[in-house]
């Protein structure tokens, strides 16, 4: 890459203050510097090995490079190479190491925007020759080099003016429209390492050497310029960076098992369900996919009739006047399917269930005896995503929520808030997944409302949390911009967490339809609304689902629960015999009469995820017996028909159904 020379500008000169500054140290110690150190001043002299293994500095919370002036007191903090706050700008930095190796070796090449993602980073290029596979190995080899090189990486302040002419003079005319498009009040600030640099915010390590090698480029994508289709479209390089070579091992070994995994290709393997271009978004499912969907649905439904739900089901279409009441029209408009009669009406598909909620509850006058009311829909919604972000289940434009509202007054936030902590828990544990934490995501930078009812509305949270018994994981600035929410994180069988249910406090599409409630007062009152849902959408959480068993479902959710398979054709007609007689019972049968070798049936059904093959030839048909046979073992158990039919009944009994009637009921009354 051509380097330009500029010179460095100066930042803004800072406000006149005192000449000394107060720190605050993660011990409680405060010590006073002279305005303008560093963190790596600081650090030398504390101790020249601190110096040494410091990588950043936080500062009131946020993390800054270990040579950026401090001008300003307070909390500080030394950060070395192996705090995980640190993790992320590791990988923002391996992206940029990544960018000037492809620009070094393939010149010409723009670059545009590369950040850190989970468990990542990427970068997206402008070149007109598509990067292969091969590339890919060419690349870190040049990324070790770059790291050996121990490049200096220097933050500088630049006139926004010749930001614009220095990146145009190199042909990089998307960082140019970048600048052009920064807000006129923000600083333009460029990261050099070496005699390459990029556009960046920071913060970034001191040197491609704190970087180390623990990386590896995993895969090749393509991308719009800035998401949209519109525009050109990039080469986007995905890479995973990590502390030490042993946690980006054990990194890759979840990405072999992921793949293993992937619901996509279970999805075929098990004849669930597909997709198709035609239909972008939009789910098939197949005979015994939409087994597992009904599986699940009446098992939620069981559960929402005992915790004192009551179902509803609202229009899926309607009128953009409406949209507009509710504040939908205005903010989520991109994201809607909308469509125009011959009358001239302008309609849209419901991109989500809560407005038709409220009109429901507003029908006829409710009373503070009502309140709670708890208002459940399994509601079908459709929303517009990008054609690159749709991802097989977990990314669609049509899903169904396993959506409800409760309707309460302030004084039942907390109460109704603990009850559906302890519901979504039990819920997630009998499909398969335990609550890794739960988040309490406070309120965001733009927001509505006053502090007093931030602090009201998050401490009635926080104080419900605990009443459950849980202590939430604090999400600062992750909050819906009217009101703070719950967010229920779980961990699959792999260690992989994914966010699956919600709560959240709203105060404000009541106040926006109207909703009122005669009070114990004779007087009108709004309630609150809380939005909440356990597993989000039924095809995401199913795609989950998939991923965690790795097919293998517990025979309650299996959609084919048993194959009865003959060794021979003169056992046909007791295998079908034997089949009723499991059907008679509430299991879900097939029968295998073809006349192959019994291994290659068996092989065949395993590979299908069939959790339970009942083998019957000459023998067990005159005996009346089954041979029973478990997904992923070699051993066979040999059962008269009779026990063989009470064992799997009792096995297939879906978890919530199970307990005794005794104690079911302490659990509904502890629900409902």
């Amino acid at each position: 890459m051509t380097d330009h020379v500029l010179d460095r500008q100066p930042e803004a000169s800072p406000a006149p203050g005192p000449a000394q500054i107060e720190l605050e140290f993660p011990d409680g110690a405060r010590r006073s510097y002279p305005r303008g150190i560093t963190g790596r001043e600081i650090a030398a002299a504390i101790s020249p090995s601190l110096a040494k293994r410091a990588a950043l500095i936080r500062l009131n919370g946020t993390l800054l490079d270990l040579d950026r002036a401090l001008e300003t007191g307070g909390r500080f903090e030394i950060l070395g190479r192996e705090h995980p706050d640190v993790l992320e700008t590791l990988r923002h930095d391996a992206s940029h190491v990544m960018a000037e190796a492809v620009q070094e070796l393939f010149p010409g090449t723009q670059v545009t925007i590369g950040p850190a993602i989970e468990d990542g980073f990427y970068y997206d290029f402008a070149r007109d020759t598509p990067f292969s596979l091969d590339d890919l190995a060419r690349i870190e080899q040049r990324m070790r080099e770059i790291v050996d090189r121990d490049e200096t990486i220097v933050r500088e302040v630049w006139d926004r003016d010749e930001a614009v002419a220095h990146f145009e003079s190199l042909g990089e005319t998307y960082k140019a429209e970048i600048i052009r498009d920064l807000p006129a009040e923000e600083p333009i600030t460029v990261y050099r390492q070496g005699q390459w640099k990029d556009l960046c915010r920071g913060p970034h390590l001191p040197s491609t050497k704190m970087v180390g090698k623990a990386f590896k480029l995993t895969k090749l994508a393509g991308a719009y310029w800035r998401g949209d289709h519109r525009n050109a479209q990039l080469q986007r390089i995905y890479g995973t960076a990590w502390a030490t070579e042993a946690e980006l091992d054990a990194h890759l070994r979840r990405l072999e098992e992921a793949e293993k995994r992937d619901h996509r290709r279970l999805g075929r393997q098990m004849d669930l369900f597909h997709m198709q271009e035609e239909g972008r978004g939009m789910v098939f499912w197949h005979p015994k996919g939409w087994q597992l969907w009904r599986t699940l649905e009446a098992y939620m439904r069981r559960r929402l009739d005992a915790a004192g739900y009551q179902e509803v089901k609202t229009p899926q279409v309607l009128d953009r006047s409406f949209w507009e009441k509710s504040g939908h029209w205005e903010k989520y408009r991109p994201n809607m399917f909308v469509c125009e009669t011959v009358e001239g009406e302008v309609l849209s598909l419901k991109p989500m269930n809560c407005p038709g909620h409220v009109q429901i509850f507003g029908q006829g006058q409710r009373s503070y005896r009502e309140l709670p009311l708890r208002m459940a829909e399994f509601g079908a919604c459709h929303r517009y995503e990008p054609s690159g972000s749709l991802h097989g289940l977990m990314r669609v434009r049509g899903f169904t929520q396993d959506d409800a509202h409760i309707f309460c007054r302030e004084d039942q936030i907390v109460e109704e808030t603990a009850r559906f902590v302890r519901l979504t828990q039990t819920i997630h544990g009998d499909l398969g997944m335990q609550t890794h934490q739960i988040q309490l995501a406070t309120r965001p930078e733009i927001r509505a409302g006053t502090d007093a009812f931030w602090d009201k509305a998050e401490g009635m949270l926080l104080e419900a949390a605990r009443a459950a018994g849980v202590e939430p994981v604090i999400a600062e600035g992750d909050g819906a911009f009217y009101a703070p929410k719950l967010d229920f994180i779980v961990k699959d069988a792999i260690g992989r967490t994914w966010t699956c249910g919600t709560l959240q406090l709203d105060y404000v599409l009541p106040e926006r339809l109207g909703a009122e409630y005669v009070g114990e007062d004779g007087q009108k009152h709004r309630p609150v609304m809380l939005h909440r849902a356990i597993l989000g959408s039924f095809e995401r959480f199913i795609g989950i689902m998939i991923e965690n068993f790795a097919g293998a479902f517990p025979l309650w959710l299996a959609p084919v629960q048993v194959v009865v398979a003959t060794i021979t054709s003169d056992a046909s007609d007791y295998a079908e015999e034997a089949a009723a007689a499991l059907r008679k019972a509430g299991l879900r049968v097939e029968t295998d009469l073809r006349n192959e070798k019994i291994n290659y049936k068996v092989r065949e059904h395993s590979l299908a995820k069939t959790p339970v093959i009942a083998v019957v030839g000459r023998k067990e048909a005159e005996t009346g017996q089954v041979a029973l046979r478990r997904l992923g073992s070699d051993r066979q158990v040999i059962l008269p028909l009779q026990d063989a039919v009470r064992t799997l009944t009792e096995e297939a009994t879906p978890p919530d159904l199970q307990a005794s009637p005794v104690s079911r009921i302490s659990v509904v009354g502890e629900l409902a």
